[in-house]
């Protein structure tokens, strides 16, 4: 049975890899999923280009479990040698875009809701929610189709995390800044440069250390990644400069109290794109968490983000596959990382239900 959950999941992943799927671009992969869920005799829902199903035996009256991940990807980077939309397998390795990230998740997940799909009597409800969107924390992905699921105790995202256990996630806070000045010719001292004043501003992003740091997620970490002028010219002082903080948040505090921080000590203005991707955790006595320590498997706060930014329940993200590979030219998955995948998701549910 294993066995040809294993070649179905590795059949699948081909499938996806084939199918361009980048954010808001799912509306194929999400018809090829339906379709093969469908085939299995399972009843299928869909919302925008979410899908999700519920286990045959499902009862209102049992708490309920979610196996969540992502169909979307990100697009190809120039540096990609190999055709990313076609799933060679070389030396063990399946290279494609989406194959690590997440694709070797998601069917790993569809693969062990399969498992469990047709038997009774079990403890928790399980619900496959297979979700568009994630890599652009898009409001029509995983946020869209939660209200759709009713009440759900917990779950599992899965993520590239080499089957280990992130308990822990950090959130993220994304800022526009802009620095103002006064326009002057450059040649003669006038106006007030604002990319002078953007560079302070910038310096103190770089230096700053926020003092409570978390055992779980270390430092909150800000990053400036975009900088730029209106200016076309080079003779004329710029009147504004703006850039951009990638700031990741940990539990030792929200959003908002990092937002005010940092508006405390710069003089840009700022402008914050979302405070929706907050920090995550499950509880380290969780019996999830349990179950994958006795598989040997090792806990760790994440510094990435993910669908679980947007989940209110406790939730581990876990998968195969690993992280580092994302997003990188000629991603790949080892085949005996997506095995092992299904193996580990299985036995951490045996354990609980």
């Amino acid at each position: 049975m294993i066995s040809e959950l294993y070649n179905e999941s590795i059949g699948l992943l081909k499938q996806l890899i084939a199918t361009p799927s980048f954010s808001r671009e799912e509306d194929a992969t999400a018809l090829l999923l339906e379709t093969f869920l469908r085939q299995k005799n399972i009843e299928t829902h869909r919302v925008k280009n979410n899908i999700w199903c519920r286990n045959r035996y499902f009862d209102e009256s049992r708490p309920s479990l979610l196996l969540n991940s992502h169909h979307d990807t990100v697009k190809p980077n120039l540096q990609y040698t190999r055709d990313p939309f076609s799933p060679h397998t070389v030396d063990g390795k399946l290279y494609g875009l989406g194959s690590n990230d997440a694709g070797g998740s998601l069917v790993a997940l569809i693969a062990t809701f399969l498992h469990f799909y047709d038997k009774q009597d079990l403890k928790y409800n399980i619900m496959l929610a297979i979700s568009a969107e994630e890599e652009i924390s898009g409001r029509e992905g995983i946020e869209l189709l939660l209200p759709h699921l009713g009440t759900i105790d917990f779950a599992i995202v899965g993520e590239p995390t080499l089957t280990n256990l992130a308990i822990a996630e950090k959130g993220l806070l994304v800022i526009d800044c802009t620095a103002h000045g006064r326009a002057g010719h450059a040649a003669r001292n006038e106006g007030e440069n604002a990319v002078y004043k953007a560079l302070k501003d910038i310096e103190w992003l770089n230096s700053f250390r926020f003092p409570k740091v978390s055992p779980l997620l270390g430092p909150v970490k800000m990053s400036v990644t975009v900088i730029n002028t209106e200016n076309k010219a080079h003779n004329v002082v710029p009147a504004s400069c703006s850039f951009v903080a990638d700031v990741r948040v940990t539990d030792a505090y929200t959003l908002e109290e990092v937002l005010e921080t940092i508006r405390r000590h710069i003089s840009s203005d700022l402008k914050p794109r979302s405070l929706r991707m907050r920090s995550s955790s499950i509880a380290i006595d969780h019996p999830i968490v349990l179950a994958g320590k006795a598989l040997g498997k090792t806990t760790y706060g994440s510094p990435t983000t993910s669908d679980q930014a947007l989940i209110p329940f406790p939730s581990l993200k876990c998968g195969p596959g690993d992280s580092a590979r994302s997003h990188t030219a000629d991603e790949f998955i080892y085949l005996h990382e997506v095995e092992a995948g299904i193996d580990t998701y299985i036995k951490l549910l045996n354990d609980i239900l």
